[in-house]
């Protein structure tokens, strides 16, 4: 270490060197800005914090947030504008254009919910490139309260698949190892209230270095999932079922014996021979296709037309279908779904009886 002209310190490199290590960070980890020059003997330290940041959000998050990225700079390239800095009138026509879809796009009109969460993505990426994104500013404010008073719609929910929807979608699938493993999917996702993302970053066992949200121990009584959410690690338990046929922990034994599954992910592609298991992990997207598919194969919601049914299904169906099917207290569900709320849980809740309160006959009339 040597000293500059201007007495700070400098490292070996001959870079000034930082105070703290804090500044170090901020500066890193402005993206799309040239890296700071930092002493050697810091740079691991400085990659270690990098990967902090990058892991303080789900890698899906961070794939939808790229992706919000994108599309607006490949709309300000097409309008002459550019993305950096934030301009606030800029991000109210692009949402303006947005709404409105078509040639102002150059792709159908998005939604309100869509456009609200686009909203944030870019703020997330101004935030990293070292800007601010003032979403109170009445450029942004206004713009969007109008598109919310023009387009906002009701929220459309999937179907929840039911106990005996699910016992008639599981009876769709066949008994080679695909089917085995289709059939634990399923039947782990309902049994556990799962996200589809939740089930296939399973792994068969407790991993420090796994890149999963979660593991399982298949116990006596049934199979306790441990799992990383937004907020911290919770435990799920899954009981046993009443019948082999409907048991998820005999599903989950039969796939692990069968798959030969020794540790890694649990769920994972099958090759066309369908007798080779593959050492990666299940995409996500496989948990709604099967959902879709075995919904539509077992025949639920048949007085729709199959167009209509299509759209009704998907991952989701499986976790709200627990939240509707489950007879038991509300609290039990809304810890085994992870809800912070007994209100969110309800909207979960596709068939339960809203009026089981009523509030007319307590009041007197």
């Amino acid at each position: 270490m040597t000293s500059g002209a201007d007495g700070t310190s400098q490292g070996a490199a001959g870079a000034p060197l930082p105070e703290d290590l804090p500044d170090i960070v901020d500066l890193v980890l402005e993206m799309g800005r040239p890296e700071a020059r930092v002493p050697a003997h810091v740079e691991d330290l400085v990659e270690t914090a990098r990967d902090y940041a990058d892991n303080a959000s789900s890698q899906n998050t961070r794939d939808a947030y790229a992706k919000d990225w994108r599309h607006f700079s490949s709309w300000c390239r097409r309008q002459g504008f550019e993305p950096l800095p934030p301009d606030p009138k800029v991000i109210g026509l692009y949402i303006s254009a947005c709404a409105a879809g078509g040639a102002k796009l150059g792709a159908p009109a998005l939604s309100v919910a869509t456009i609200e969460r686009r909203l944030s993505g870019l703020a997330w990426n101004f935030t990293q490139r070292g800007f601010g994104l003032d979403r109170a500013d009445r450029h942004i404010a206004t713009v969007l309260a109008g598109i919310r008073r023009k387009h906002a719609k009701p929220p459309r929910v999937k179907e929840a698949v039911l106990g005996d929807d699910l016992l008639a979608m599981i009876a769709t699938l066949g008994h080679d190892l695909r089917g085995l493993r289709d059939r634990a999917i399923l039947l782990i996702g309902f049994a556990g209230g799962l996200r589809r993302s939740e089930i296939v970053g399973l792994d068969v066992a407790r991993d420090d270095n796994s890149d999963g949200a979660g593991w399982i121990e298949i116990q006596d009584k049934g199979v306790l999932v441990t799992l990383r959410g937004k907020t911290g690690w919770r435990e799920v338990e899954v009981g046993r079922g009443s019948s082999d046929l409907s048991c998820p922990v005999v599903a989950l034994e039969r796939w692990i014996r069968l798959g030969r599954i020794a540790r890694g992910p649990l769920f994972r592609r099958i090759f066309k021979d369908n007798k080779t298991v593959d050492v990666e992990r299940l995409c996500d997207k496989h948990v709604a296709r099967l959902v879709k598919q075995t919904a539509l194969a077992a025949g639920v919601r048949a007085d729709l037309p199959d167009a209509e049914r299509a759209l009704l299904f998907s991952g989701h169906s499986l976790r709200a279908g627990l939240a509707s099917s489950a007879d038991i207290e509300e609290r039990y569900v809304q810890k085994q779904l992870g809800h912070a709320s007994a209100e969110m849980t309800r909207k979960y809740q596709r068939r339960r009886d809203r009026f089981r309160t009523n509030l007319t006959k307590a009041s007197g009339l």
